[in-house]
C-alpha cells in the first residue's frame, strides 16, 4: 500500500506536456507486443533464406518493418489514451488499469491531437519505402493498419470486436507481411504461426477485459468478457496459451525442434498467471498480471524465434 502511494505521488508531480508525460502516454511495455509479431515473420523468412541460397533476406527491409510495428503501436496508444478520456470512458476515480495520460492532466487533448497527427504521418513516411520490397499491396496494409487503429477505440471494441481484431492486427497480418516482404509468397507454416501468434497477444487484452469488466458493463462497452461472464474468460485466457504452444507442434514436425521444445518455459509461466488471475479475481491486483501476461507473450516471441533460429 506504501508503494501504491508512493507511486501515486511520483505521478502527480509529472509536468503537463514534458518528456516523461509523452514517455508514459507512450506506454513503453506495450512495445513488446508489436515486436513479437515481427520476430516471428522474420525468423521464419530468415530460416527460408538459409534453405534457398538464391533468396536474400533484406535487413533493410527488416528494420523497417521493425521501426513501423513500434511507431504503429505508439500511436494505437495514444489513440486510446484521446477518445477514451474525450468520451468519458476513463473515469480516473473509477480506473483500475495503469494511468493514463489524458485522464490524469500529464498531456492535454489539443497536444495529444497533435501528437496523434504526427505520429501517423510519421508512421505512413517509414512503411512508405516497404513498397519497394513488397508492391504496391504495402500501401492497402498501410491503409488498414491506421484505418482500424482508429475504428479499434472509436467503435470496434465497444461491439465486443476486440478479440478477433487482436488475432488479426497482432498475428495473422503482420507475420505474414514481414515475410511476404522477403519473398512475395507464403506458406502454410508462416500462416498456422502467425494465427498463434497473434492468440498468444490475445491473452493480453482477455485478462485487461477481465479486470475491466465491471466498469466495462457499466459504459456500455460489449466485450467477450462482459458477453460471457468472468468464468469463461478465465478459461478462454488459459485455452489461448494452450493452442499458441499446441500449434508449435507443426514446428518440431517441420524439422524445427526447438521451436516447440523452447516455448515450453512460456506454457509454464502462462499457466502460473492463469491461476493467479483466478486467486485474485477483481481490483486494481490485477494489473500485476496484466504485466506478467505481457511478460509472457515477450517470452512466446523470443523462444519461438531462438528455436527457429537455433
Amino acid at each position: 500500500m506504501q508503494e501504491n502511494n508512493n507511486n501515486s505521488r511520483r505521478h502527480n508531480k509529472i509536468r503537463c506536456n514534458s518528456p516523461k508525460a509523452w514517455l508514459l502516454a507512450s506506454r513503453p511495455k506495450t512495445l513488446t507486443g508489436a515486436a513479437v509479431p515481427v520476430m516471428i515473420g522474420l525468423s521464419l523468412a530468415y530460416i527460408d533464406s538459409a534453405a534457398y541460397p538464391l533468396q536474400s533476406f533484406n535487413w533493410t527491409a527488416a528494420a523497417l518493418c521493425f521501426l513501423f510495428a513500434m511507431i504503429m503501436q505508439i500511436d494505437a496508444n495514444f489513440i486510446n489514451d484521446f477518445f477514451d478520456y474525450a468520451k468519458g470512458t476513463d473515469d480516473i476515480d473509477k480506473r483500475l488499469g495503469p494511468r493514463r495520460a489524458c485522464a490524469q492532466g500529464w498531456v492535454t487533448l489539443d497536444r495529444m491531437k497533435h501528437a496523434i497527427a504526427l505520429i501517423t504521418c510519421t508512421a505512413c513516411l517509414v512503411g512508405l519505402p516497404l513498397v519497394l520490397y513488397g508492391g504496391l499491396e504495402m500501401i492497402l496494409i498501410g491503409i488498414l493498419c491506421v484505418l482500424f487503429c482508429f475504428l479499434y477505440t472509436t467503435h470496434l471494441s465497444y461491439m465486443g470486436m476486440g478479440d478477433i481484431l487482436v488475432v488479426v492486427f497482432f498475428g495473422i497480418l503482420p507475420v505474414t507481411t514481414v515475410y511476404y516482404i522477403q519473398y512475395h509468397s507464403l506458406t502454410w507454416l508462416v500462416f498456422w504461426a502467425s494465427l498463434a501468434c497473434g492468440i498468444a497477444i490475445d491473452s493480453l487484452l482477455i485478462v485487461n477485459n477481465f479486470r475491466d469488466r465491471d466498469t466495462d458493463r457499466e459504459s456500455g462497452k460489449q466485450t467477450i468478457v462482459v458477453r460471457f461472464g468472468g468464468k469463461a474468460a478465465l478459461n478462454l485466457y488459459l485455452v489461448t496459451g494452450w493452442i499458441a504452444y499446441a500449434i508449435c507442434l507443426l514446428f518440431l514436425a517441420e524439422g524445427h525442434p526447438l521451436a516447440f521444445i523452447l516455448p515450453t518455459i512460456y506454457i509454464v509461466l502462462h499457466c502460473y498467471t492463469y491461476l493467479r488471475i483466478k486467486r485474485i479475481n477483481r481490483g486494481k491486483a490485477l494489473n500485476a498480471c496484466l504485466g506478467e501476461t505481457a511478460r509472457n507473450i515477450f517470452v512466446y516471441g523470443l523462444t519461438v524465434t531462438l528455436g527457429l533460429l537455433l
